[in-house]
């Protein structure tokens, strides 16, 4: 695979990536989805995690780095790659002899990405996570979950991927921008807590004026409101409502034909309870399809809690192609979209290891 076969903003982009799990493989999904020439290095065996959408663009070849060869021909990729991206504890690239001072050396414009869930430094560096270990040590998995019961982990959408992937993404293109001035690449430590942090500034933010409370089952967006949550329909199918404004509230009040109760949005918490009470109530008595029949397109914030077959399905998404069917596997279409340089889903493919891959720049 060549640069000249891609498209998208990043095409001619070389990326070096070492196979990981989870956030380092989706920043790496979404380069090459945006052009970038990505090249994995794949272990022997493979990682037990194989995924056919999130693995998706990549030229792939099997080494061992653990062998002199293998890190010899990693070293030879590495001087010609503008990116590398790795997911290992701290330390375990320089005992290999593959840390960001041994390349950097090698490739002084290298811009070196690093993703881990504690950080490079800190107590627990060198400690064993997981997502919910990163976002229970950062606050926000405190917020998430009823009142009377256990915090929920919300998939690991908040952890490895909101604050692990996308702020390692970001990291990259910042340091690809300032590499243009400077010309010299820089390590990029991207931590889940601190992305996690960093996704928390909203709330934070909000604390010191009282405007919202970060206890499980009081937080007004985690439900506690009961404008903004799911109810269960007639079918057992559910919906969600996020009439959180008083315009759209009185909106939604209107065409359901809410009662009075439901006039005004209550604030305090006995009045919340009376009014999710009745909403309960009230959407219990069609289906779901019925609702949106009614609501959906308005200005009451409705929309169908939708399974992800159903989400690909729905007319809006149909609409958008947000989700494409390729050989039998769901994948999410690029995001962002661009108006010129636009980005697009291309398949691996293996390659010998010992293959000419990357012609010397000039």
């Amino acid at each position: 695979m060549t640069a000249s076969m891609n498209s998208g903003p990043l095409a001619g982009l070389r990326v070096l990536e070492f196979a990981g799990i989870g956030p380092g493989p989706h920043c790496a999904m979404q380069l090459a989805d945006m052009g970038a020439d990505v090249l994995r290095v794949e272990r022997p065996g493979g990682n037990g995690w194989p995924n056919p959408v999130v693995d998706r663009g990549r030229s792939v070849i099997t080494l061992d780095i653990r062998t002199e060869a293998g890190r010899q021909r990693c070293l030879e990729l590495a001087q010609r790659a503008d990116v590398l991206i790795e997911g290992n504890r701290p330390g375990v690239m320089e005992r290999l002899g593959l840390g960001p001072d041994q390349l950097c050396a090698l490739n002084p414009r290298l811009v070196y990405g690093r993703m881990t869930g504690w950080g490079q430094t800190g107590p627990l560096a060198r400690s064993a996570g997981h997502d919910i270990n990163y976002i229970a040590l950062t606050g926000a998995l405190a917020a998430i979950g009823p009142a009377q019961g256990e915090a929920i982990p919300p998939l690991n959408l908040v952890g490895d991927f909101g604050g692990g992937s996308m702020f390692l993404t970001v990291g990259i293109l910042a340091a690809l921008l300032e590499r243009e001035r400077s010309g010299q690449g820089q390590v990029v430590d991207a931590a889940i807590v601190d992305g996690t942090a960093s996704l928390m500034s909203f709330f934070s933010g909000l604390l010191p004026s009282g405007r919202i409370d970060m206890r499980q089952g009081c937080n007004l967006l985690g439900g506690a409101a009961p404008w903004y949550r799911c109810y269960r329909c007639a079918d057992g199918r559910q919906i969600a409502v996020g009439a959180l404004e008083p315009g759209f509230y009185a909106e939604l009040v209107a065409l359901t034909g809410a009662g009075e109760v439901m006039q005004q949005q209550a604030q305090d918490a006995t009045g919340q309870t009376l009014q999710a009470e009745h909403w309960a109530q009230l959407f219990a008595q069609r289906t779901r399809d019925e609702w949106c029949a009614l609501l959906e397109g308005t200005d009451a914030c409705f929309a169908p809690v939708l399974e992800l077959e159903e989400a690909r399905l729905h007319p809006h998404m149909a609409s958008r192609g947000t989700y494409q069917q390729i050989d039998g596997v769901l994948h999410s279409a690029p995001a962002p979209r661009f108006s010129r340089t636009a980005s697009g889903i291309r398949p691996s493919v293996q390659l010998d290891p010992e293959a000419d891959i990357w012609s010397e720049r000039p």
